[in-house]
């Protein structure tokens, strides 16, 4: 069963408890919990997926399923492939793990399940994946990419200049109303994971190009359907995710610059050049708006990799001299 099959099984199915403790479920994660609409839309397509595998299983009801069945699903989520035929990151796999076990968690507050099956599920190993921050040289020609004084160019640098200027998620960049941003104050509100409100500090240069946008950019873009979206498309409407992406492909493309660039590359790069330049982690933390300091300190080790490279590179007595071999002792005569 492929996992796009799972998931419109699930959602075909008009009997068994299965389908209505999953949406009751989803329901406590936008009413009391506040998640957001892309994190309720990741919980929905997991628990969609383990709807189907528990479907084709016989199981239709979360009192039926046991530690077996989960086993079982992480199994098949770390074998089966995408629609394109590569195999899922470990991290999906983990991602669905944890929905599961929130999913079965809320079960067992409710009275559905006496216990929680999921929790006793090895969570698979995740191999070490650090951020690739841009070189600065990278990101200054990026920025600098956009040319001219028309509305579609004034509004991409100000798109590019504050999602790295200001370290921004791209669903945190999109949501952005003209409101949020203080100009006088060199601000920018921003609302982030589990809705919380932090406020981030703008730069110069983000703060020239979001004035020039909001002067002569984003009067010429809007319509009435604009509403207070800050950063508008060609047709008036709120700048979408996928928007942002692609302007940013495309100035990455136009500077030069050879890797695969994602608007994720502008806040790692925000992070470790922050870093690198003797913010406390603390500090980037807050501007990050991460949960947990531990989150944040993965762009030290960044940091620390580079320091290496950086010293085994330039320094003349790091390495070996290229060529040039061991020499081997010399034998004495014998007396």
């Amino acid at each position: 069963m492929s996992p796009l099959a799972g998931t419109q099984r699930a959602t075909s199915l008009s009997s068994g408890a299965l389908t209505g403790q999953i949406a009751d479920y989803l329901d406590h994660l936008s009413a009391e919990r506040g998640l957001s609409p892309n994190t309720i839309q990741a919980y929905r397509r997991d628990l969609g997926r383990y709807a189907g595998f528990l479907h084709d299983r016989g199981i239709h009801d979360a009192a039926g399923v046991a530690e077996s069945d989960i086993a079982a699903f992480v199994a098949w989520r770390s074998e089966v492939k995408t629609p394109k035929g590569t195999p899922y990151r470990a991290t999906s796999v983990v991602r669905s793990l944890a929905s599961l076990r929130s999913f079965h968690r809320f079960c067992l507050l409710e009275g559905i399940t006496p216990s929680n099956p999921a929790d006793v599920v090895v969570r698979p190993k995740l191999p070490r994946s650090l951020p690739h921050p841009l070189p600065l040289e990278d990101v200054l020609a990026i920025l600098s990419s956009p040319k001219g004084g028309d509305p579609v160019a004034l509004r991409d640098r100000a798109c590019l200049e504050l999602l790295y200027g200001a370290g921004l998620r791209i669903s945190e960049l999109v949501s952005l109303d003209v409101d949020d941003v203080d100009l006088e104050e060199q601000s920018v509100r921003v609302i982030g994971k589990g809705d919380k409100q932090r406020i981030v500090p703008l730069g110069s240069f983000a703060c020239e190009a979001t004035s020039a946008y909001l002067r002569s950019g984003r009067p010429k873009l809007a319509t009435a359907r604009s509403r207070a979206a800050l950063l508008l498309n060609q047709r008036g409407g709120r700048l979408t995710r996928q928007g942002v992406a692609l302007l940013l492909k495309k100035h990455a493309v136009a500077a030069g610059v050879a890797r695969r660039v994602t608007p994720h590359s502008l806040r790692h790069s925000f992070a470790t050049h922050l870093l690198e330049g003797g913010a406390d982690v603390r500090v980037v933390q807050e501007l990050l708006g991460h949960a947990s300091v531990a989150t944040t300190q993965i762009y030290t080790l960044v940091t620390e990799d580079h320091l290496r490279e950086v010293y085994f590179t330039a320094h003349p007595r790091a390495r070996r001299p290229v060529g040039k071999k061991k020499s081997s002792p010399v034998a004495r005569p014998r007396r």
